[in-house]
């Protein structure tokens, strides 16, 4: 019988062996997303790197210069960078009440809302995490200012001495810090409640039967339970929030008053595109690169150390 009679007879024809690939099928699929983040970020990382051990301004006829490690000496050694050190300080500190402790106390006070309320407090609170940073910075330039600001007009009226929001060295800084927690506020919160209606509501039940007050539940309930939510958005506060106002210390103050507002970030902007010293400003950014890195892996630890999940 020839292979034409048995096919035209009906038998099935051998199935072709399907090639086992179960150790790199895995890396096959993330092929295309790990090529994007070598391409746009550690390629670019390593040409940083190696530009901060040179000086060169950029020009396109201009040939970099090999100076080793005296952009960082240079840096180490300049006023500016230190004041920029302790203002990113400043402003990491200024955050982390606007961005985690308001949130968390109004996430708990309202977690007891229901209906339609809950979702108008909700939409309320996050209304400024919508508007455009830049829209923000001019909205609030228009409020702070000295001579016809609405806020200073509110203070004139009151009897009270007018605030250089954005002109006084001693307040510019912690008017910065107030919009940048502002922006934040309602991201936080909607977090916050979320991590808070995720708890399973047998617990509170059960500690509400066994006479537990309020308090005793938020301090032993809830509170443990939103820890790997209050410890992610205080991390995201430290590594982020000095760079986060780069927005609005550009468009309101350009870092002064006599570089009060000024931090890390911005200084890097300045030595980059105002300047035009490529290699500071790459130095700069290994520096920060380094130091946030090292605090993210200590952040890391703590949550690993500090997180109560409901396991």
């Amino acid at each position: 019988m020839t292979d034409t009679t048995v096919f035209a007879a009906g038998a099935p024809p051998r199935a072709i062996p399907r090639i086992r690939l179960s150790t790199v099928e895995p890396w096959l699929y993330l092929a295309p997303a790990l090529a994007v983040v070598v391409l746009w970020v550690y390629v670019p990382l390593l040409q940083a790197f190696e530009l901060s051990f040179y000086q060169w301004n950029m020009l396109p006829r201009a040939t970099p210069r090999f100076v080793g490690l005296d952009n960082y000496r240079n840096l180490l050694g300049l006023p500016d960078m230190r004041q920029a050190v302790v203002n990113t300080i400043l402003y990491t500190i200024g955050l982390l009440p606007l961005s985690v402790g308001i949130p968390l106390a109004v996430a708990l006070v309202t977690g007891n809302l229901g209906g339609p309320l809950r979702n108008f407090y909700r939409a309320l609170i996050f209304v400024p995490m919508i508007v455009a940073p830049i829209v923000a910075a001019i909205l609030w330039r228009w409020l702070l200012n000295e001579d016809h600001g609405l806020v200073n007009a509110w203070l004139a009226g009151a009897g009270l001495a007018k605030v250089g929001f954005l002109s006084d060295p001693d307040v510019a800084l912690w008017t910065l810090v107030w919009i940048t927690g502002w922006k934040l506020i309602g991201f936080s919160t909607l977090l916050f409640a979320a991590a808070d209606s995720a708890i399973n509501p047998t617990y509170i039940e059960a500690a509400r039967m066994d006479g537990a007050s309020g308090w005793q539940i938020v301090r032993d309930i809830r509170l443990p339970l939103m820890s790997p939510t209050i410890l992610l958005i205080t991390m995201m506060t430290i590594l982020f929030g000095a760079q986060w106002s780069f927005v609005y210390i550009n468009a309101l103050t350009g870092g002064g008053p006599l570089r009060s507002t000024t931090n890390v970030f911005h200084v890097m902007w300045e030595y980059g595109f105002k300047t035009m010293a490529a290699g500071w400003s790459t130095a700069a950014g290994m520096l920060v690169f380094v130091v946030f890195g090292l605090i993210a892996l200590g952040c890391l630890a703590l949550m690993r150390r500090l997180a109560v999940y409901d396991e």
